[in-house]
């Protein structure tokens, strides 16, 4: 679970990263558990991935690249191996368990900074290069219980192809937490921030789906579907969770946990699931 300020990549920041230095030590140790697991591919869940109201958009193809020209530091660039073999058995368990979910619709191959701030981290870990595939996994409008499912099949494809896989959960929390904040303040966003870090801290991820829709739009939240997707790939497994961080001087929310498996748990279905 990680957020994706882009102000924490420094040639961004220009020395305002300093202001969220623990989430900035957070991000490298989580980074650095992965590149230590050695993972075949990472999954990484983007709340600025292509999104539908019906749909979750897994990107196709077999590379794409990205940079943070908007940002004002074209030079920061990224050019990834997406893991295709994974992503078309993703699509095609998801037909048969029919969760609308696969590679139609918008084309996108330039990365977004959801994708792109946990791989300046990641590249980081591995010493200048990524090693690994790369399968992008976008958010959908449908209820949480479906984001959850959604994970479960991201588990079970890992599972049929054998293959040891990391997930990044993506996404920043509330907006709304200071009035001197860019988004300005409401009492609904602390108030989430301080739910969902017990929640992630304690690996609750059955009360993820209790969070109703209409509280999440007033805390202004922008990574509980990330979460919840990244929730769903942990199904029935114990977890040895860990908080790494959690700020928010310039009014966003910033969290970072990570979950290390330990093996299986069948107390820790959070849904029906075959």
């Amino acid at each position: 679970m990680v957020p994706h300020p882009p102000i924490i990549i420094p040639e961004i920041g220009k020395g305002e990263e300093l202001k969220v230095n623990s989430t900035i030590l957070a991000m490298t140790k989580a980074m650095m558990l992965i590149a230590e697991a050695q993972p075949d591919t990472v999954v990484i869940i983007s709340s600025h991935n292509t999104m539908y109201t019906d749909y979750f958009h897994i990107s196709p193809g077999e590379n794409a690249y990205g940079d943070f020209e908007k940002f004002g530091v074209k030079e920061v660039s990224f050019n990834v191996n997406y893991d295709s073999d994974f992503t078309s058995n993703l699509t095609k368990i998801a037909k048969e368990e029919n969760l609308e979910a696969g590679t139609e619709g918008e084309i996108d191959k330039r990365l977004d900074h959801g994708t792109m701030v946990p791989l300046y981290f990641l590249r980081r870990a591995y010493f200048g290069g990524i090693p690994c595939k790369i399968v992008r996994v976008g958010l959908s409008g449908m209820p949480l219980v479906e984001h959850y499912r959604l994970g479960t099949l991201i588990k079970k494809t890992a599972e049929k192809l054998k293959k040891t896989v990391c997930v990044i959960g993506s996404g920043d929390l509330s907006h709304v937490l200071k009035k001197d904040g860019p988004y300005g303040y409401k009492p609904e966003g602390p108030i989430y921030d301080s739910r969902i870090m017990d929640v992630m801290e304690r690996a609750a991820f059955g009360e993820l789906l209790r969070f109703s829709e209409d509280f999440n739009r007033r805390a202004s939240e922008c990574g509980h579907r990330s979460f919840t997707i990244m929730a769903g790939c942990l199904d029935g497994r114990s977890v040895d969770a860990r908080k790494l961080s959690y700020e928010g001087p310039f009014g966003v929310g910033y969290g970072v946990c990570t979950y290390l498996v330990k093996g299986p748990d069948l107390c820790r279905r959070f849904i029906a699931v075959d």
